[in-house]
């Protein structure tokens, strides 16, 4: 094997990635796959993890844990159970995420209260637990996926905006605790990319535009252009990286 190939390789590591029936986690899925890892892909709902699955199997080896990530109990017996059937957790990928739009006055409480539960408490509680086992063994990578608006603010989603902030003072706490014991934390901070919780705003031209103007490379990423700035936070390469939160959005957070 060579340094690159070792640089890169996670043969051997078991990983675990939430919201990965599409989108962004399924990218992650095909390519750690594809480096050697064990991938064990979350979602709410098996049929969709089956079908998503078969994609990721192509690649490497895969496994199911069908759990919605709001679901506290329910996470850390998934956790359990990968570390009874698999003998350890090595990687924690937090990208499970939802948004809710709405003008301030029309968002609830209920509305606030969902986001939070499920892009900043899940992550809280799923990184809790998975950090138990990564402590004993020495070793662990927990990567959490935050957004632009980890660093930034926008009108009419005050609860993604303060969860994703959120992820970024999560993730730096983590990593200040947990680095003595070998486990890093870091995340990452995608722009806007042509994904399932972007369809909105994609099909609204006035604010494709808007992105595009405010974007160096003036245009929107596509998911598997985020697949390997986790591979790198997951990999060996990123050995000495803690604490970070890594922007992959065309050069956004440069210019506004």
């Amino acid at each position: 094997m060579t340094m690159l190939q070792r640089l890169f390789d996670l043969s051997g590591q078991v990983a675990l990635i939430t919201g990965a029936s599409r989108g962004f986690g399924l990218e992650f899925a095909k390519l750690f796959a594809e480096a050697g890892a064990t991938v064990i892909i979350n979602g709410r709902h098996p049929e969709t993890l089956q079908t998503a699955a078969d994609v990721v199997r192509r690649h490497g080896a895969v496994d199911i844990a069908a759990f919605d990530v709001a679901n506290i109990p329910a996470g850390e017996a998934a956790i359990e159970a990968i570390e009874k059937t698999h003998g350890k957790l090595d990687i924690l990928i937090n990208n499970a995420g939802i948004n809710i739009r709405k003008p301030l006055a029309e968002l609830t409480l209920d509305d606030w209260r969902s986001v939070i539960d499920v892009d900043l408490t899940a992550a809280y509680a799923l990184s809790r637990r998975a950090a138990l086992g990564m402590v004993k063994r020495g070793h662990g990578r927990i990567i959490n996926i935050g957004s632009v608006l980890s660093v930034k603010g926008r009108a009419s989603i005050p609860a993604y905006t303060a969860a994703k902030h959120g992820i970024a003072g999560l993730t730096k706490s983590f990593a200040a605790e947990l680095g003595v014991s070998g486990v890093t934390c870091n995340a990452i901070a995608p722009g806007y990319f042509e994904t399932e919780i972007n369809r909105d705003l994609m099909a609204n031209e006035a604010f494709v535009k808007f992105v595009n103007d405010r974007t160096p490379l003036r245009r929107w990423g596509k998911p598997e252009e985020l697949a390997g700035a986790a591979l790198f936070l997951a990999s060996p390469a990123a050995s000495y990286v803690n604490g970070h939160v890594l922007a992959v959005d065309g050069g956004m957070t440069t210019t506004i």
